[in-house]
């Protein structure tokens, strides 16, 4: 029996999370400016090793968990990587405290850290995960349609309609610039 005529006889849950591990996207580096950021999806307890190693490689000291908790926070800070846990509904844009927590957390850790990369992840990463890397573009000056096609040429099928409205609407007060740069 085949792959794909065994994952047809799975009942219809185990079928649909099968499905989804499969078409998640690859961890994507988005630079901008002194920014790099890691979107991701989410990782299990089981992947968790693959997830840390990936996080080490691109030097991410600091993850931003935007989704419901699927793997144990502790065994990424044994290894050095601070876990934020600051979910939201999926599909729905941030909260306005999010957005401030978010903002506070680049500006402090680009000043301190230059050319550190801060990991963001939701559950397939494309849609939570995009949006605050894009409200960080945003804040640094870029127009919110240049920011969504930035991202959207790294990952493909970032964002829903309901988000794009929001990041339209989305008034920035350039809390990333400083003398006309963006974080220094």
């Amino acid at each position: 029996m085949q792959k794909s005529e065994r994952r047809a006889l799975l009942p219809h849950w185990k079928r649909d999370l099968s499905m989804a591990r499969m078409n998640r996207p690859a961890p994507v580096e988005i630079t901008y400016k002194n920014m790099r950021f890691l979107i991701t999806h989410n990782p299990t307890n089981a992947t968790l090793n693959k997830f840390i190693e990936e996080l080490k490689k691109y030097g991410v000291t600091t993850v931003v968990r935007v989704c419901e908790a699927t793997y144990d926070a502790n065994l990424v800070a044994k290894e050095g990587i601070q876990v934020l846990d600051w979910p939201f509904d999926d599909g729905a844009p941030p909260s306005n405290q999010i957005v401030d927590d978010w903002l506070n957390l680049l500006r402090n850790k680009f000043r301190e850290e230059p050319g550190c990369c801060i990991a963001v992840h939701c559950v397939a990463g494309l849609g939570r995960a995009p949006v605050l890397v894009a409200l960080a573009m945003i804040e640094c000056g870029m127009k919110y349609e240049d920011a969504v096609q930035f991202i959207r040429q790294k990952r493909r099928g970032a964002f829903n309609s309901k988000q794009l409205f929001y990041l339209e609407k989305y008034r920035p007060k350039m809390r990333l610039r400083f003398k006309n740069c963006c974080i220094q």
